[in-house]
């Protein structure tokens, strides 16, 4: 999933998602920082949302049905891979891939898993914590290579 995909995505989605909200346009816009004849705009299909306006919808609306339906679980989790594309960052503990999650490869209790929808890739050490993800999967691969090679050294 790339930027562009997003942007596509959220941007069709921004009305549902704004219904199942509760709020009218004034308020979503307002919520968003955005004005509401943007906001109409986008709706309508005419203009797509700016790179920041989803990740705002995102994290404001990162419980949403609608956009964990679309995104396949953690929004943030999705675009926080895009953007770090392949860098290692802080752990983050999971549900261990119960729902949008398909195991790829398991080593010396480290798990290569494959997100269902938005199709990236993390690992996740033997307490179900994050530490690597990326929509690369010769680099989830060779990351998951280097971890157990680490772990070896010790």
């Amino acid at each position: 999933m790339t930027r562009d995909e997003i942007i596509l995505l959220i941007s069709e989605k921004l009305k549902l998602i704004r219904t199942e909200a509760n709020y009218t346009q004034d308020k979503m816009a307002e919520i968003i920082g955005i004005s509401k004849k943007t906001l109409v705009q986008i709706e309508k299909g005419r203009i797509e949302a700016s790179w920041t306006v989803v990740i705002a919808v995102c994290a404001i609306f990162r419980e949403s049905t609608i956009v964990q339906n679309t995104l396949g679980g953690d929004p943030l989790e999705v675009i926080e891979t895009v953007v770090r594309e392949g860098i290692d960052y802080r752990k983050e503990k999971t549900l261990g891939g119960k729902v949008w999650w398909r195991e790829i490869e398991r080593k010396n209790g480290y798990v290569l898993q494959q997100n269902v929808i938005s199709q990236h890739y993390r690992i996740l050490d033997d307490e179900n914590y994050r530490i690597y993800s990326s929509f690369s999967k010769e680099g989830a691969f060779k990351r998951l290579d280097e971890l157990v090679l680490d772990e070896r050294k010790e």
